[in-house]
C-alpha cells in the first residue's frame, strides 16, 4: 500500500507540473502584435510592445523557476529527503510539538533560501527592467526577516497549537482544530491591516480634501458608513496600482494604493472605490469568509481520517507514523480536490467582480470605471488575451476585456 501511495504521489506531482506548463503554453500562444480595439484609447504601439515583451519575459522565468522548484519537491519524494529532515527533528526533540516545528522549518527555511535567487532576480532584473522595482536591497532583506519572524511567531504558532490538540484528541482534532482555524481567520479580516500591514507599509487617513469629499459623498449616498480610507506608500516597493477592502462592521476599511492616487483622476478613484464598497454591499466578504471556513473544516476532517496512517508514512520513508510527515503525503494526495475547490472559488470569485463592477455602474458610472480598469492595466502591464483555459484555472478576476465588454452592456 506505501508504494502505491508512493507512486500516487510522484505521479500527481508529475501530472500537475505538466498540466500547469501546458496552460502557459496556451497562454504563450495568445501573444499578438494586433493591438486590440478596446484599449487603443490608452495603449500607444510601443506601450503594448512593452507590455507584451513583459509577458514574454516572465513566461521564461516562469518555466525556469517552476522547473527549479519541481525538480527540489521531486528529489525530496525520490531520495527520501522528508525522511532525512524527519530524522533530524526527531533526533533534535523527540517531544512531537517540537519535531513538527523543526521539521516545517528546517523545510521553509531551506526552501526560501534556495529559491531566493529567484526572487532576487525577479525583482532586481525583471521588474527593474520594466520600470516597476522601487525596492531597495534594505527594504527585500527587512520584508524577508521580518516574513521570517511572521512565519515563526504566526505559523509556528498555529502549528503547535494543532500539533497539541492532535495530541489530545486524536481522530477528532479536527474539530479543535477548525474552531482555532476559523477564530484566526476571522481575526485576520478583521486586524490584518492594523497588525500586520504596518509591518511592511505605512499607511496613513486619506487627508482632507477634493478625492475625500468626493469618497465621502458617494459613500454616503450608497449608504456606507466609511471612517476608515488609508493610503498605503506601495510606491516604496513598486509603481504598480492597487486598492483593497478588508474587514467588516466598525473595522471595515477601504486602503489605496499612492501610486493609484497619482495616476487616476478624482473621478476615477471614486468609481474604483465604487467597485470595493460593491463588494461589501453585495456581502462578497463575508460569504468568501465562510466558504473559506467550511472548505477549511472538510479538509481538516478528510485529513483526521488519513493523519496517524502509517502507509503515508512509509510512503515518505518513515517507520513511525507523525503528524507532520502524514500532512506533507496528505497535501499532495489532496491536491485533486484542492483544484478543484480552487476551480469553484475562481468561478464565484469572477462571478463576484462582475457584480461589484455593476454596482459601481449603476451607483457611480461605467465610464469612469472603465478607464479606471484601462488604467489599471496599462500601468500594470496585465495580460490582455490569456487564454481562456487559463483563466478558467487561475483568474479570481475577469479579464480586463471581459469586464469591459460587461460595462459596455450594462
Amino acid at each position: 500500500m506505501s508504494q502505491i501511495i508512493f507512486y500516487t504521489i510522484i505521479g500527481l506531482l508529475i501530472i500537475d507540473f505538466i498540466f500547469e506548463r501546458f496552460l502557459e503554453f496556451l497562454n504563450s500562444r495568445q501573444w499578438s502584435d494586433q493591438l486590440p480595439d478596446e484599449v487603443k484609447d490608452i495603449y500607444d504601439e510601443n506601450e503594448y510592445q512593452k507590455q507584451q515583451a513583459y509577458e514574454k519575459t516572465n513566461f521564461r522565468f516562469s518555466m525556469v523557476s517552476s522547473s527549479f522548484s519541481f525538480t527540489l519537491i521531486l528529489l525530496m519524494f525520490l531520495l527520501s529527503g522528508f525522511a532525512f529532515v524527519n530524522n533530524v527533528a526527531v533526533a533534535v526533540s523527540a517531544n512531537p510539538i517540537m519535531a513538527a516545528l523543526i521539521f516545517f522549518g528546517i523545510l521553509m527555511l531551506a526552501s526560501d533560501i534556495l529559491t531566493t535567487p529567484f526572487s532576487v532576480y525577479d525583482t532586481f532584473v525583471i521588474e527593474e527592467r520594466f520600470g516597476f522595482n522601487k525596492t531597495t536591497p534594505k527594504i527585500f532583506v527587512l520584508d524577508k526577516l521580518k516574513g521570517y519572524l511572521l512565519g515563526a511567531i504566526i505559523g509556528g504558532g498555529l502549528l503547535a497549537l494543532i500539533v497539541f490538540l492532535y495530541q489530545l484528541t486524536t481522530s477528532n482534532f479536527w474539530i479543535y482544530a477548525w474552531l482555532v482555524i476559523t477564530a484566526f481567520s476571522v481575526f485576520m479580516v478583521l486586524f490584518y491591516s492594523n497588525l500586520i500591514v504596518p509591518l511592511f507599509n505605512k499607511q496613513t487617513p486619506l487627508p482632507e480634501g477634493e478625492l475625500k469629499t468626493a469618497i465621502e459623498a458617494f459613500a454616503s449616498k450608497v449608504g456606507f458608513k466609511l471612517d476608515n480610507i488609508y493610503v498605503i506608500d506601495g510606491s516604496k516597493r513598486s509603481t504598480k496600482a492597487n486598492a483593497y477592502f478588508t474587514g467588516f462592521g466598525a473595522k471595515k476599511r477601504i486602503v489605496l494604493y499612492d501610486t493609484l492616487i497619482n495616476d487616476m483622476t478624482i473621478n476615477e478613484l471614486v468609481a474604483v472605490l465604487a467597485h470595493e464598497i460593491g463588494h461589501y454591499k453585495k456581502h462578497h466578504v463575508i460569504w468568501s469568509l465562510l466558504i473559506g471556513i467550511l472548505q477549511t473544516g472538510v479538509t481538516l476532517f478528510l485529513f483526521s481520517l488519513f493523519v496517524g496512517s502509517p502507509h503515508l508514512s512509509a510512503a515518505l520513508g518513515v517507520n513511525k507514523p507523525s503528524f507532520h510527515i502524514g500532512l506533507i503525503a496528505f497535501g499532495i494526495l489532496y491536491s485533486p480536490i484542492s483544484m478543484i475547490t480552487g476551480l469553484f472559488m475562481n468561478i464565484y470569485s469572477r462571478k463576484n467582480e462582475y457584480q461589484a463592477d455593476a454596482f459601481a455602474a449603476e451607483h457611480f458610472s461605467a465610464t469612469e470605471l472603465a478607464s479606471a480598469l484601462k488604467k489599471l492595466s496599462v500601468k500594470n502591464l496585465s495580460n490582455l488575451r490569456p487564454h481562456p483555459l487559463y483563466v478558467f484555472f487561475h483568474y479570481s478576476h475577469p479579464t480586463l476585456l471581459q469586464r469591459l465588454q460587461a460595462l459596455k452592456q450594462l
